[in-house]
């Protein structure tokens, strides 16, 4: 199964954790890497760019949002491409185009599970509203993956390559 990776960080020079991930699949066969950050440096996504981004979405099977977690949501270049890319595909020509694929998020965390388990809600009430936005499209949501305390000295890396297959 072909799997996209779109990623984000609001801080990507200074990651730690999610640069550690990222690097520990880059050589993986099928697995393509987007990085929001390096692909729009200057955090715009422009209607131009919408045709790459959904050509891209229709090669891969599997379609993964990676991001550090930021105030409970996405970094805000995720959200552009949510905006941007999701949009065009609900009201353009492309409607069907991510029918039966799979989509799923991992998310690392600076806090404790307890610390999320202790909110009214947790982890998937938090991720619901982009979870929803990807099944009202036709995909298939998998549960989320969160990398809670996340530590660049304690990934358990395996268990991250696990969610990728």
């Amino acid at each position: 199964m072909k799997t996209l990776i779109i990623f984000s960080h609001t801080y990507w020079n200074n990651s730690k954790v999610n640069r550690k991930l990222l690097e520990s699949i880059k050589d993986f066969k099928d697995i393509t890497i987007h990085n929001l950050n390096e692909t729009y440096k200057d955090n715009k996504i422009s209607k131009e760019n919408v045709k790459s981004e959904i050509s891209l979405l229709k090669e891969h099977e599997k379609i993964v949002f990676q991001f550090p977690l930021f105030w409970f949501s996405t970094p805000s270049l995720l959200k552009e491409w949510e905006d941007t890319v999701l949009t065009d595909i609900l009201y353009g020509s492309e409607s069907k185009c991510l029918e039966g694929k799979t989509f799923q998020i991992i998310t690392t965390a600076g806090g404790e599970k307890s610390f999320y388990d202790s909110l009214e809600f947790g982890i998937n009430t938090i991720l619901s509203p982009i979870n929803t936005s990807f099944k009202y499209l036709g995909l298939k949501v998998e549960n989320p993956y969160c990398i809670y305390h996340a530590n660049a000295d304690n990934l358990d890396l395996n268990e991250y390559h696990k969610y990728l297959k």
